[in-house]
């Protein structure tokens, strides 16, 4: 499980080296959403699926939720999450996907090995991430995107997975969808995007909020106001790896190990003791994902 099934794309001429590992926590957490076969930084910096799970461990971040969005990604997601015991699986379409999939005529296929992917072990936890994307995709796309979100939705309750949510400006379009197809039991709104008002509106439908680096941005107050408002077993941490890495890093190669940084800022904005918060985190992880792992 060493091998990427793809690369981000090139530097920019930004600073891409590796951050250094901050002070671990006092309690354990989990990264409930990352991408560890998307290889980032410069040539040859790349952590391999066992570095990157040792350097979590070193500072507290004892288990991951590994995210497949395409067919080879969620092929990587199982097979890595039945190698390693700290790993469990989500496996889906990403929203962008469905659209290009869709003109190439070839989602159908996609979908119906995504389901067979997500029946392949009891290691698949999550199906995920699904959702509606409208900033990448444009009007021509929505179809796709509302008919793939859809399916996922139906294969989640069908099949008793946790349901992980893509939302990138479709606030709206994801609520109605969601109601119109029945809330499966167990979701969550992955790195979380959204006001107050939509966290609570996400809140009163059951939903976990998992919030990533950008909650550290400057630019994000909106952000940290929904992060207070949220009740506390309703609260996740994530990184989306290899992608959002916290302040003071960001823009460099984001791993799991960096969730401290997210961590200590967002029990500051809460008000909340550190080791607190991330015992509670630590338990609507497992809660959220089906039980420990």
């Amino acid at each position: 499980m060493s091998a990427p099934t793809r690369s981000r794309s090139g530097d920019g001429g930004r600073d891409r080296s590796r951050p250094p590992a901050p002070e671990p926590l006092p309690s354990p957490v989990v990264d409930s959403h990352c991408h560890l076969d998307i290889a980032d930084g410069p040539a040859g910096s790349w952590l391999a699926t066992e570095d990157a799970l040792a350097a979590a461990a070193a500072v507290g971040v004892s288990r991951i939720v590994q995210i497949g969005c395409d067919v080879p990604g969620a092929r990587w997601a199982v097979a890595a999450a039945t190698t390693h015991d700290e790993m469990v699986a989500g496996v889906a379409l990403h929203p962008n996907e469905a659209p290009r999939l869709e003109i190439e005529k070839r989602l159908d296929g996609a979908l119906t090995e995504i389901e067979s992917l997500a029946r392949s072990s009891d290691r698949v936890r999550a199906v995920g991430e699904t959702g509606l994307d409208y900033f990448r995709t444009g009007e021509d796309g929505r179809a796709a995107q509302h008919r793939s979100f859809r399916w996922h939705i139906d294969l989640a309750r069908r099949l008793d997975r946790t349901l992980v949510i893509h939302d990138r400006d479709a606030h709206d379009d994801v609520l109605r969808i969601l109601d119109e197809e029945g809330v499966p039991d167990r979701f969550v709104m992955h790195c979380f995007s959204g006001d107050v008002d939509f966290a609570r509106a996400c809140v009163d439908r059951g939903a976990w909020l998992s919030f990533a680096g950008t909650v550290t941005f400057k630019n994000a107050q909106p952000l940290r106001e929904a992060l207070r408002v949220v009740p506390q077993d309703r609260v996740l941490v994530e990184t989306d790896a290899p992608y959002l890495t916290p302040t003071p890093y960001r823009g460099r190669p984001n791993a799991s190990y960096l969730i401290p940084l997210t961590m200590r800022v967002m029990a500051a904005e809460r008000g909340e003791d550190l080791a607190e918060l991330c015992a509670a985190v630590n338990r609507n992880t497992s809660t959220a994902f089906g039980g420990v792992w």
